[in-house]
């Protein structure tokens, strides 16, 4: 089926700098819907790169497409979910049919790559494009991965829906603690005065038993977490800690109010020894305040639950399975990170002023100032957080003690290290006879 017109090559105010993806809906039906998908067309045209265009103006491709999102629904810009009649590489991203085109904001861009520096089983993938619907100009996107259980995606056994195999049951699910109400969800009492809410995105239609299962598993989980004796460590048997210390360090450095009570996801593959794995990641933000606590303990400006978290955090194994994963990360992989965020942000100068014309923004920043103010607020997180490491419920400060310093140190901002201190800002490492690690920050003028 054929519904591209002439039209949508003529929408105006495009940037040339980034791909456009053209969208022209059946009759250019609108898009009102979250739950029901609209037929049409697409093609994508990315001028700096011509290898990578789909389809054409006269030979476009089929798809669907719906709304997406909560609170982002009830913006003037909305995001979008789409369907591809068939399995197609989008900008370099590995093919599938399912796709999310979502609106552009950087700690996401940012914090999907953290994910793959942090070795996230799988992280979602996004690209910025440009969007024209029905021949209206819409703006900057970012076009994105989804969270599926696929080969090219989220690659772990997926059980089927309805399934009422009792050795099978157990094994294939992908999960997200969430703060909004789902059809497809669990319920549970996590405490004495909130609930723990479970959606099941795979398999998404529960047999009586799967359903059984599902809750008396998180009702396990939870009542290991919040065991009072956090020596016995039981929840480790069901949840993987380090994968878990991960999802938490991503969390603190983003300063992400949402990391644990939204846009959570779990999954658990199938083999003698699987557990929940924490991800993949979604739905990331930052706050870029003056960083003063754990991110779970701050305040915001609407009330949450943060789940689990606190009582994690007591956990001596969980903490040093903190630091552990902290040690591979800080200071060697921040200049890279930082590097990264300019590289795939600031080509989207060009494309981001249109954005702020077509949409009204109050705020019009150039988006080089608006990366600067985060990686500033991310940098700060991160040299608060490596003097504020979790220990367990015992301490609250990671004091290295009693041990024998027999190797120091100096790592540059361009994470060359050096026995003695380069000029400008280092990160002292010391490193003790147990293996362990402890950092500092250090400015040093000649």
């Amino acid at each position: 089926m054929v519904f591209m017109s002439l039209t949508m090559l003529n929408a105006n105010a495009q940037s040339g700098t980034l791909p456009v993806m053209y969208i022209e809906t059946q009759n250019h039906q609108p898009i009102t819907s979250k739950t029901v998908y609209i037929p049409g067309t697409y093609f994508i045209i990315d001028n700096q790169n011509p290898d990578l265009n789909v389809g054409s103006v006269d030979s476009p491709m089929s798809l669907e497409i719906r709304g997406r999102g909560h609170s982002s629904w009830k913006g003037v810009k909305k995001p979008y979910k789409i369907k591809l009649a068939e399995k197609t590489p989008l900008l370099g991203m590995n093919k599938h049919k399912h796709w999310a085109l979502l609106k552009f904001y950087e700690p996401t861009v940012a914090g999907m790559q953290l994910g793959n520096i942090m070795g996230m089983d799988w992280t979602p993938s996004t690209r910025p494009v440009e969007v024209v619907l029905n021949g209206d100009y819409l703006g900057l996107y970012l076009l994105t991965e989804t969270n599926r259980i696929s080969k090219n995606r989220l690659n772990i056994y997926e059980q089927p829906n309805w399934n009422e195999d009792e050795n099978t049951i157990p094994y294939g699910w992908l999960v997200e603690v969430d703060n909004y109400h789902e059809t497809n969800q669990i319920s549970i009492w996590e405490y004495d005065i909130w609930n723990l809410s479970i959606t099941y995105h795979s398999p998404d239609s529960l047999s009586s038993a799967q359903r059984q299962w599902l809750i008396g598993e998180f009702q396990d989980i939870n009542s290991a977490i919040y065991d009072d004796d956090k020596t016995n460590s039981k929840w480790e048997q069901m949840i993987d800690v380090d994968a878990m210390a991960r999802y938490f360090i991503i969390q603190e450095v983003l300063d992400n109010s949402d990391g644990f009570h939204g846009s959570f996801y779990l999954h658990k593959d199938r083999d003698d020894g699987a557990r929940w794995v924490a991800g993949p990641l979604w739905d990331l933000s930052c706050n870029q305040r003056a960083k003063t606590d754990y991110t779970f303990r701050m305040k915001t400006s609407y009330g949450f639950t943060p789940h689990w978290i606190g009582e994690l955090i007591k956990d001596e194994d969980f903490c040093c399975a903190v630091r552990n994963a902290w040690e591979e990360f800080y200071p060697f992989e921040v200049q890279s990170w930082m590097e990264y965020i300019d590289e795939h942000l600031l080509l989207c100068g060009d494309a981001f002023e249109l954005e702020k014309d077509r949409w009204n923004y109050t705020n019009q920043e150039p988006l080089e100032v608006r990366v600067e103010q985060l990686k500033s607020a991310l940098l700060a997180n991160i040299e608060w957080f490596n003097t504020h490491l979790p220990v367990g419920a015992n301490s609250s400060v990671y004091v290295a003690e009693n041990k024998e310093v027999v190797k120091v140190e100096y790592v540059n901002l361009a994470g060359v290290r050096s026995a003695k201190p380069w000029n400008g800002v280092n990160i002292k490492v010391i490193t003790y006879d147990d293996g362990s690690t402890s950092t500092s920050k250090e400015l040093v003028k000649e």
